[in-house]
């Protein structure tokens, strides 16, 4: 069965221990990042490159407020021990991108943890902007996911378009580098399309597609430079949805709840979504690390081994896509 997000009441979240996190450089050189009165603007703080990620499993204390309680299944502390949001913090990492961190404190250990709303890279350096009151609830971790929203249009071998939702295990899907190629997995999420969560949406012949195109931030769109193109920008891009936002054609999507849909081929697909190229939900080690813990834990059991690579498209980053080659790209 297909996992779905909202099949618990139980909140499923990434963290890392607080002293994973440290400033690398600034003020507070050496400190973990802890509670906003003790945290620096403007501090750069870097994931350790060993950081163990943990799996939290919580639900909100009968008592509400920012109270949780860890519940059976974490990999961090009892079942039944509370755990506090204390604060939010709003960091940039040096694609300029920016990430929401939670801190969090586990009273029984005294330990502060850190549940990245965004995810993180090992090694990675990320300079503290804000630090502002706990949200009044706890939002599930970021998904590192290449999802479709529902009602996405995909295409067959024949040619014809079936909605993402209609799709089954099994089924045959058009790719762009190896022709029919059968479907192994369908996994399903619904989650709030608030913060990280809130789909990217590429409004109708933007870059070509038949209509909008609806999927989640970290997804990434296959692009082809024809002719002249960008000095030092490869032919063939793959560019995370969230990077083309300009607020215009290419938007997010806030308010209620979105329905996302990732395929899992035996390769890192390019498929067609709405007539464009798009690729698949990708399985290995780095992936399953930054996807919700019960997602990621039913691809494992589904498929014990697979390590996908990367399809060999070249990755377009932020700071390769300023505003003026945001306007050479195709479709403007």
């Amino acid at each position: 069965m297909p996992y779905s997000g909202m099949t618990s009441p139980t909140i499923a979240v990434q963290a890392y221990e607080a002293r994973a996190l440290r400033v690398h450089f600034g003020v507070n050189r050496g400190d973990a990042l802890g509670p906003a009165e003790s945290c620096e603007a403007g501090d750069v703080y870097r994931l350790a490159g060993d950081a163990e990620a943990l799996k939290l499993r919580l639900v909100p204390d009968a008592g509400g407020g920012r109270l949780h309680r860890l519940a059976p299944g974490s990999s961090f502390g009892a079942a039944n021990e509370t755990v506090e949001l204390v604060c939010r913090h709003t960091v940039m990492a040096a694609d300029g991108a920016t990430a929401e961190l939670l801190y969090l404190h586990h009273p029984a250990s005294g330990t502060g943890l850190i549940v990245p709303l965004s995810p993180l890279a090992p090694r990675g350096d990320y300079t503290l902007i804000t630090s502002n009151d706990a949200p009044a609830d706890m939002p599930p971790a970021s998904v590192l996911l290449a999802a479709f929203a529902g009602g996405t249009l995909i295409s067959l071998p024949g040619g014809a378009q079936v909605p993402i939702e209609r799709l089954r295990d099994g089924d045959l899907v058009l790719t762009r580098d190896h022709g029919p190629q059968e479907i192994r997995w369908i996994g399903k999420a619904t989650l709030r399309a608030q913060g990280a969560f809130a789909p990217v949406v590429i409004a109708a012949g933007r870059l070509g597609n038949s209509a909008d195109l609806v999927v989640s931030p970290h997804h990434r769109i296959f692009l082809y430079q024809r002719g002249a193109r960008l000095p030092g920008v490869a032919a063939e891009l793959l560019v995370q949805a969230r990077h083309l936002v300009d607020d215009s054609t290419v938007t997010r999507r806030e308010g209620g709840f979105v329905d996302y849909y990732g395929l899992v081929f035996d390769r890192h697909e390019i498929v067609y979504a709405e007539g464009i190229p798009a690729e698949s939900l990708m399985v290995n080690e780095a992936t399953l690390r930054r996807m919700p813990p019960e997602l990621a834990e039913e691809i494992a059991a589904r498929f014990p081994g697979l390590s996908q690579s990367q399809h060999f498209g070249t990755e377009a980053g932020r700071e390769m896509l300023d505003d003026a080659a945001r306007k050479q790209l195709p479709g403007r």
